[in-house]
This record gives structure tokens, C-alpha cells and sequence, in this order.
């Protein structure tokens, strides 16, 4: 019988590895997603694994706009954004084990050739670094019913190879009913509205070329694929026809699930994973996903995000906390991005156009004069705003600055001769060297003062959230700032970790990230106490 966590140690692992071609981008960690929601709502106990085939160790140092937001899971770890999809679809939290990179491998293995380990064997590629990568992919699905590893990249990357060629040594070893390749493929348009196959039928050659046949293939295109689109698919790609699914594009990537249900994915993959008669029957199967992300909501909101990295994927998990408040509060939140240089240069037009502020973590100096200036307006024009990281920091320096009379106040990270460092570099920073993982990361828990907006979002007198951070609120700072009525109403012994102004509609500052741990059906409570804001700004004003 299952436990009550839902895990069936009687059925054994079932791993789904979900592969790419064609184009990278394409959405396969979100089909993986969808698929992992599935199962969880018929009753397994489900987990995921994303390898990213670069060499960096962790996504820690990448930049944003290249590589998309750096997610830190609750172990402290930065990884890849596709970890966030995987837990806000999964409602589960994961560790460093749960992201699989070519830089751990390696550091693995080479560590482990150093220390005498292989016994004077010449290391290699086969067997010692496909070992490694099949370990750390078990490891991480032990105390779980099915594991879905994404292997990022497109199939015929070189830097992808020794993970296929490890799910090909995978498929050997565990028994056929065990393991699922899934293949998601783009299938575009011709110029007269005709559904191209040949793209999905070169990627599966590359495939099978190496030794690996998809079981599953999934097709991105704008719309559902025609009968006869997959009937081709089948025949040249040599899967049956009822393997072949469609993932067209919806307006929420909430909907996919939902799509990929109608479709029958789920019920295939259960078939075919003999797993199909342990799922729980359709009528007791947990419906809350739908209900929720299919909420008629009753008006709609106008939030800017005020950052510097013109790439949606780098604010991915704000967009969605925003998403998630509002389907709490049954309100479409129209995320505006504006550019924080544009507002330095004292174009504040933008702003006047919108119902809320956020603005974001980050690193370097570029840009942060703008977010200083989104804030004093905000601040000053009774908008409400959300300050994140960076954001939380750089309201202690509008505040010192422009109600302190404080000139030149600012953070010691952007600016090293500051007269005035109300934000200073963590005493524990002081003497590393390396920058990669580093930081203060993870979870991490505040206290709350009562009778604050604090409390009250959160409805208690503490709460856990995520940091990514070297810098802080420098301590000699503090009392000038609280007499002047900006008050830190979450602490983490001296160190401060949230802010509020009374007098204000909402002006709220997180140190922490709670970006992080949003998810559909438990909203943060930082991004819900802002959008209530706003609703409840424009009642006053309906009234």
C-alpha cells in the first residue's frame, strides 16, 4: 500500500527521461511539468531532475539575461529556472541532487581519480562519467514513484552526448515497463498553412542514430497536430500513432496540463509504464489544479517590473508569484516591464500608467539609479510596491537619501566611496575569494513583530523564505532610519529582513526572495498583500 506521502515502495522507481530537437526553447521542462502534474493528481509520488549539460558547477554565476533567472532551491542551491516550473507544477521542494550538471560530474569524477578511486584505471568518458550521471539520476529518484529527467539542450548538442549515451546504457539496464524516452520535436507551418513533419523526423534519426528509440513524441506547434500530421510522424518516426501528442500553444502555461489531458498523455504514459491500474480512479483524482487555473476572475491590474535585463525568463518566478496573487485575488495581473535606465534618464511616464510597482533582486550598478527613482515615486504618490532583494536595499537607500537627507547614501556594493553605507557587505563575505556559491543562500527563517503588515500577510511570527544575498542593512544605519518611521518588521537576529512604512498604501521590502516558494493555490504573501492593495485601491476609488 502507498505511505502516507503517497510513494508505493512496492511499485519501484519509473523514470520518464524527456529529450528535445529542432530548436532549444522549445517547452519540453514545461510538457515534462505537465506530465509530472498528471501523475501527481492520480495518486504518485513524483519528482524531477534537470540536467544542464554546461560546465559551470551551478547556475550561481550565469548572467540573467543570457541563461534566464537563477532559481535557489531551499538547500541553498542556484540552478536552472526549470527547477522553479518543476516545483510550482509539482507542489514539492527539491535539492541540489534534483539539477545534474556537466561541472559536478566532472568535479566528481576528476576528485575521485585524485584520491585513488578508480584504482589505476585510465578514466573516460564510458564508463566513468556516464556511471556518474546515471548515480546521481537514481539518487535522486530513491523514496519516489516516478522520476522525470529533462535533459536540456537539443538532441546532437556535443555537450549533450554523454547524457544520451547514459540513457542509452540506462534503457539496458532497467526493465522495459521502468523507463519512458519521451521526444518533444518542433512541427512548424509551410507558407500555405501545412504541418511540416521533416524537422521531428531528422531529430528522431539523430536519436536513433545514438542508440535511442522515443517512446513518446510530442509535437510544439501553434496548434493542435492533424490527424494525418501524426499518422506521418508515426510511420517515419516508427512509434504507433497513438504515441503521438500534441502540445499546442495556450495563452497560461497553467493550461498545458490541462491540454495534454485531453489528449490522453497522461492515461498513455501510465499504460505504458504498468502503472496504470495502482492510479487513483478519475472521479478521486485531485481536480484542484483545474478549478484553480480556470478561475473567472472579475478585473484586471496593472503591476510594472522595473528591472534591467529586457528577458522575461530572467523575472520568470515574479511573473508567475504576480499570476498566482492574482488568481487568489481573481484578478488578471498585466505584467509591465520598464527599464530601469530609462528611468534614471527621468522618463517616469510609464509609471504613471500602472496600479502597482515591483521591483526586483540583481546585481551591479547598471540600472540601479532607476529603481531608486521608480521608488521614490512610488513612495511618494502613494503606489504600491514591492522591493525584492535588491529592491528591499535600494528602499533603504531612497529612504536615507531623500527623508534622512543622507546625500549620497547608497550601498557599498555599488558604490564603493559612499559617505554613507546603509548597505554593507555581510561580515562573513569578507574573506572569500571565490564568488561561486557563496552567497547567503536558502532557506532561512524571520521573525515577525506583531500588530505589523508583516504579520498580518503572513499570519504569524515567522516565516521561512529564500535568500540570495552578500549584502545587508549596515546596522549603524538603523535607528536613524526607524526614528525617521521606516519600520523593519521581520528580523533575523540583527540582521533586518523586512520592511514596511505605516503611512504608506503598501510599501513593502523582502531581503529574501518569496518569488521562490510561490506557487498556484499558495500564493506568496508578500505578492498577494500587494495585489490586495491595488484591488482595494481601485474599490476606494469605484466607491
Amino acid at each position: 500500500m502507498p505511505t502516507e506521502t503517497g510513494y508505493d515502495p512496492t511499485l519501484g522507481n519509473k523514470f520518464i527521461f524527456v529529450t528535445g530537437g529542432v530548436m532549444s526553447g522549445l517547452g519540453k521542462g514545461i510538457t515534462a511539468a505537465s506530465t509530472g502534474r498528471l501523475l501527481a493528481n492520480a495518486g504518485f509520488d513524483v519528482t524531477a531532475v534537470k540536467i544542464d549539460p554546461y560546465l559551470n558547477v551551478d547556475a550561481g554565476t550565469m548572467n540573467p539575461f543570457q541563461h534566464g533567472e537563477v532559481y535557489v532551491l531551499k538547500d541553498g542551491a542556484e540552478v536552472d529556472l526549470d527547477l522553479g516550473n518543476y516545483e510550482r507544477f509539482l507542489g514539492v521542494d527539491m535539492t541540489a541532487d534534483h539539477n545534474v550538471t556537466t561541472g559536478k560530474v566532472y568535479r566528481e569524477v576528476i576528485e575521485r581519480e585524485r584520491a585513488g578511486d578508480y584504482l589505476g584505471k585510465t578514466v573516460q568518458i564510458i564508463p566513468h562519467v556516464t556511471d556518474d550521471i546515471k548515480r546521481r539520476i537514481r539518487e535522486a529518484a530513491e523514496g519516489t514513484d516516478v522520476c522525470i529527467v529533462e535533459v536540456g539542450g537539443t538532441v546532437g548538442d556535443i555537450e549533450g552526448m554523454p547524457y544520451l549515451e547514459a540513457l542509452r546504457q540506462f534503457a539496458h539496464e532497467e526493465d522495459e515497463e521502468d523507463m519512458l524516452l519521451t521526444h518533444v520535436t518542433l512541427v512548424p507551418y509551410s507558407k500555405n498553412g501545412e504541418q511540416k513533419t521533416k524537422p521531428t523526423q531528422h531529430s528522431v534519426k539523430e536519436l536513433r542514430s545514438i542508440g535511442l528509440q522515443p517512446d513518446v513524441l510530442v509535437g510544439r506547434c501553434d496548434d493542435k497536430l492533424d490527424p494525418e500530421t501524426k499518422e506521418k510522424i508515426a510511420l517515419f518516426c516508427d512509434v504507433p500513432t497513438d504515441a503521438v501528442f500534441s502540445n499546442p500553444d495556450v495563452e497560461d502555461i497553467y493550461h498545458v496540463p490541462l491540454v495534454v489531458e485531453e489528449e490522453g498523455l497522461d492515461q498513455y504514459v501510465m499504460d505504458e509504464l504498468g502503472i496504470a491500474d495502482r492510479a487513483l480512479p478519475a472521479s478521486e483524482r485531485d481536480n484542484d489544479w483545474r478549478e484553480l487555473v480556470t478561475r473567472e476572475t472579475t478585473g484586471e491590474v496593472e503591476v510594472a517590473l522595473v528591472g534591467k535585463y529586457g528577458l522575461e525568463d530572467a523575472y520568470i518566478s515574479i511573473h508567475e508569484s504576480l499570476k498566482h496573487a492574482g488568481l487568489d485575488q481573481r484578478v488578471d495581473v498585466n505584467t509591465t516591464w520598464i527599464h530601469s535606465e530609462d528611468v534614471a534618464e527621468g522618463d517616469l511616464g510609464a509609471l504613471r500608467d500602472v496600479d502597482g510597482v515591483v521591483i526586483p533582486g540583481g546585481f551591479g550598478s547598471r540600472g540601479t539609479e532607476g529603481k531608486i527613482e521608480a521608488i521614490r515615486y512610488a513612495r511618494e504618490n502613494g503606489v504600491p510596491l514591492l522591493g525584492l532583494c535588491l529592491g528591499f536595499q535600494l528602499s533603504v537607500v531612497e529612504y536615507a537619501r531623500n527623508v534622512l537627507g543622507l546625500e549620497g547614501a547608497h550601498s557599498a556594493e555599488l558604490d564603493e566611496d559612499t559617505p554613507h553605507p546603509v548597505i554593507d557587505l555581510l561580515p562573513e563575505q569578507y574573506d572569500l575569494e571565490d564568488l561561486g556559491g557563496t552567497m547567503r543562500l536558502g532557506a532561512h527563517e524571520t521573525e515577525i513583530e506583531p500588530d505589523t503588515l508583516a504579520a498580518d500577510l503572513y499570519g504569524a511570527d515567522a516565516c521561512t523564505e529564500r535568500h540570495r544575498h552578500r549584502y545587508e542593512v549596515n546596522p549603524e544605519y538603523i535607528d536613524q532610519l526607524e526614528d525617521a518611521n521606516l519600520m523593519f518588521s521581520g528580523t533575523a537576529g540583527n540582521r533586518m529582513e523586512i520592511l514596511e512604512l505605516p503611512d504608506h498604501p503598501f510599501f513593502f521590502g523582502t531581503q529574501f526572495h518569496p518569488e521562490f516558494r510561490s506557487r498556484p493555490g499558495r500564493p506568496s504573501p508578500p505578492f498577494v498583500g500587494l495585489v490586495e492593495a491595488i484591488v482595494a485601491a481601485e474599490q476606494e476609488v469605484s466607491a
